[in-house]
């Protein structure tokens, strides 16, 4: 429900998720694979901007899977999405991808550089990478990035991150940095979408920690990482 008015779950707007997808798809039949797809969202917009494709998303979870694969059928391009779920780690695909996405989930792999290697291996030649991740805008303070980095996964800021996708075989051909009103969006439909399902749902049983979170959350966006964090997507080939 947090992504019910935002389907893309990250901090890019309709405009530029088509624009990516523009600059990635190189072929009219390209086959695509999202390691990390959540609701699929990404996927189904490219099936509906081009209609040669065909399109696998994995991920731990299927929630809104069914939402997703019920839209996919409403527009026309159910046989064309495929939807698993399965640890992205472990998955094997039976094709290589012309198209490898990973938006925002390289914790799942523990950190971005074993995120690309995953893509790698999926990638047929000649493909490419769109990967969205984290950066720092400006350094945090040391409660935020604790807050922040208590996994695997750290983060640097946009130049340092770019060279170690560079320095890790990959050529960015085109790069997206999400402005401040993307992630307002987002946030703000992320908090908001929760907040109001709460506040319709008063007698579940779940809405009071639903509106909790949703509190919780929009206190850590705008007294924590508003401006701090930032968010960058990358359109990426193998460097010869």
């Amino acid at each position: 429900m947090t992504h019910a008015d935002h389907p893309i779950a990250a901090p890019v707007n309709d405009l530029t998720v088509t624009d990516l997808l523009d600059r990635a798809i190189r072929r009219p039949d390209a086959h695509l694979l999202d390691l990390g797809c959540g609701e699929g969202a990404w996927l189904l917009r490219a099936a509906q901007l081009h209609e040669g494709i065909t399109a696998v998303g994995v991920d731990i979870s299927d929630a809104g899977f069914d939402r997703t694969r019920a839209e996919a059928d409403r527009l026309g391009v159910g046989d064309r999405l495929d939807l698993v779920q399965q640890d992205v780690v472990e998955y094997r695909s039976p094709r290589k991808a012309d198209v490898v996405l990973s938006i925002g989930a390289a914790y799942a792999f523990g950190e971005l550089l074993p995120a690309l290697a995953a893509a790698r291996r999926h990638l047929a030649e000649d493909g490419v990478v769109v990967l969205g991740d984290c950066f720092w805008e400006r350094e945090p303070d040391p409660a935020l990035r604790a807050e922040l980095e208590d996994g695997p996964q750290k983060y640097a800021d946009l130049p340092t991150t770019v060279a170690r996708v560079v320095a890790d075989g990959w050529t960015p051909v085109h790069g997206h940095v999400s402005t401040l009103a993307e992630w307002d969006e987002y946030e703000w439909s992320w908090t908001g979408s929760l907040a109001a399902w709460a506040l319709d749902h008063p007698d579940h049983p779940d809405s009071g920690q639903a509106l909790a979170t949703s509190a919780a959350h929009r206190d850590s966006w705008l007294n924590g990482y508003r401006g701090v964090l930032g968010f960058v997507t990358l359109v990426l080939r193998p460097t010869p």
